[in-house]
């Protein structure tokens, strides 16, 4: 009897490769926004990125989020190499696979909250039935289900952020990236989103988090600090 040999899963790639990767705008003179650098991040991790203002952070969160084309270097989201994609490719990328949730809410305030949620999903050719499913499910996985129907302007700063991180979530993403998403809320309510950025980790959710709060950056599995335009390893959390 010849026993077959055994199967093995082919690893799933990180979310994030970076290799050499940086970004000069032309000039004259050019400018050297992000320095060439190296970073890999895999499924599951919590990471953090500090750095003083000016430092490259938007620079980074651009070209992670696919807002900026790289100008040097390779970058692989869930292994796709973003560098040859069309315009109209990296869009479709950034919609299925990176969430963004910023300092800002972003909200249409004559839009209900899962109106607002479910606009995500407009240009996916869903219907208005599925959409809404969507929206409501992913109102629950931030405690706001019982708020589907409210305006923005009746809710808490906190709540308008739980909402615009189930826009992020809506549609599935492999990675939640997230700018300063406390920077507009007081410590007791701060710390709330925090609580429920963790608990969408612990779950296996991907995660980058922009600060430049060092509390905040304490949270994560490992620390990214970008200063001066180069990514360097911090300390670990």
């Amino acid at each position: 009897m010849t026993l077959a040999p055994p199967v093995t899963e082919t690893p799933a790639p990180p979310v994030i490769a970076l290799r050499g990767v940086g970004l000069t705008y032309p000039g004259p003179p050019p400018v050297e926004a992000l320095r060439p650098g190296d970073l890999v991040v895999r499924r599951g991790e919590f990471v953090t990125i500090i750095g003083p203002s000016g430092a490259g952070k938007s620079t980074f969160l651009n070209i992670i989020g696919l807002l900026d084309r790289h100008t040097t270097g390779t970058y692989e989201l869930d292994g796709i190499d973003t560098g040859p994609l069309r315009d109209g490719d990296r869009t479709a990328l950034r919609g299925r696979r990176v969430g963004f949730v910023f300092q800002s809410f972003h909200l249409l305030p004559h839009r209900s909250t899962w109106e607002n949620v479910a606009l995500a999903l407009v240009y996916r050719g869903e219907s208005r039935r599925e959409r809404m499913a969507k929206a409501e499910h992913a109102l629950r996985q931030v405690g706001l289900e019982a708020r589907m129907h409210a305006l923005p302007t009746t809710l808490s700063g906190g709540e308008r952020q739980r909402v615009a991180i189930a826009r992020a979530l809506v549609g599935n993403p492999s990675l939640l990236l997230c700018d300063e998403p406390t920077g507009n809320l007081d410590s007791a309510t701060a710390g709330s989103i925090l609580g429920l950025i963790e608990e969408l980790h612990e779950g296996g959710m991907t995660v980058l988090v922009i600060t430049h709060d060092p509390a905040v950056a304490l949270r994560g599995d490992r620390t990214l600090e970008i200063r001066d335009g180069l990514m360097t390893e911090g300390v670990a959390a």
